[in-house]
């Protein structure tokens, strides 16, 4: 299998977060990205090679147009009021506030163009997002040219990224934008698996009146867990695409037992749709370690999600989101795959 990733991530570093009221050092680190890579070398799975260039026609297709303007502006319109460190949002529309009104200070655009203050901006974040997004597109070019498998290792993240906002530490939703361009590339059907710790928000929000993508979510309850707003078992899509939406909350505490089941009819209910190809948001913040997360895997568990999902029979793009863990990610993230390889 082979992984695409870019070393023009590590532009995005030392940005700060806001999260249980301080500001702190954002938990999406660089050194994630790097001991996954350097784990996919130690075992052998195949050739890491860097990505090639693609412009933002495919992200126009899941993304707002203004949104991805205004992206690659942000820094520049923070530096420019006399400010460094991290741009970060602090007001919100929320209920009650006017959402339909564009502001023009950045103060106001920020906190537009987001629903959380964990999508910090530092002078190196466009290029690293641009990249995370030029990673996920030719990973999916090599699976729809005929590989079986591809990893897609993307730095940022993107399953928390809607239509028109950034959230969650993800900016552009990269398995969404890969989807997409595997359906205009050929594929009739496209199911997306997110298997990650928090419920894939942005990734459920884009598809979620379209009939072509099928999105399934295994994660934590948002009763308990962020991003608190959606991920309810009765969110199951709107027009063409009601029933094309599944959504598996599962109580903190959650153990291998309890999520392998969920796993288990979320393929049934996968293999049913007939899809072409497979996209899975790959997070191992599900990790019984991870500092942010509240479920209880092992490192011996991460083998057999890879093991389940090669059952499928499917052409398959694993696109890296979460997982927190930095010293144990790469063991567990690898894990997956090796796991799908040998099954």
């Amino acid at each position: 299998m082979k992984t695409v990733f870019s070393p023009r991530h590590r532009g995005h570093a030392n940005q700060l977060e806001l999260v249980a009221g301080a500001i702190v050092p954002g938990f999406e680190l660089t050194s994630r990205a790097e001991y996954i890579a350097a784990r996919v070398a130690a075992v052998g799975l195949g050739a890491i090679v860097e990505p090639t260039e693609h412009d933002l026609t495919t992200a126009a297709r899941v993304h707002r147009q203004d949104y991805l303007d205004f992206l690659p502006t942000i820094w520049d319109r923070w530096t420019a009021e006399g400010r460094s460190g991290t741009a970060l949002p602090f007001t919100w529309p929320t209920r009650g506030l006017r959402g339909d009104v564009l502001p023009e200070f950045i103060d106001g655009l920020l906190g537009y163009y987001s629903f959380d203050a964990g999508c910090g901006i530092v002078e190196g974040s466009w290029d690293a997002i641009k990249s995370s997004h030029d990673v996920a597109l030719t990973a999916a070019s090599l699976v729809q040219s005929g590989e079986h498998a591809a990893f897609a290792l993307c730095r940022p993240p993107g399953h928390h990224a809607g239509a028109g906002f950034m959230g969650g530490y993800c900016y552009i939703n990269n398995a969404a934008v890969a989807a997409q361009w595997l359906r205009d590339n050929g594929a009739r059907r496209v199911s997306i698996l997110d298997v990650d710790y928090h419920h894939g928000n942005g990734t459920q929000e884009i598809f979620y009146a379209r009939d072509d993508v099928q999105v399934i979510n295994l994660h934590a309850d948002p009763m308990q867990e962020y991003p608190y707003f959606l991920g309810h078992a009765d969110e199951r899509g709107i027009g063409a695409g009601e029933g094309f939406n599944l959504n598996y909350p599962m109580r903190f505490g959650t153990d291998w037992t309890r999520w392998s089941q969920s796993m288990d009819d979320a393929c049934g209910r996968l293999l049913s749709y007939a899809p072409d190809v497979v996209v899975v948001s790959l997070g191992v913040d599900t990790f019984e370690k991870d500092p942010i997360s509240k479920f209880k895997l092992s490192t011996e568990d991460f083998p057999k999600i890879g093991e389940r999902i090669a059952r499928l029979g499917l052409p398959t793009l694993f696109v890296m989101e979460g997982g927190y863990a930095v010293e144990e990610i790469g063991v567990n993230a690898v894990s997956v795959l090796t796991g799908f390889e040998g099954a």
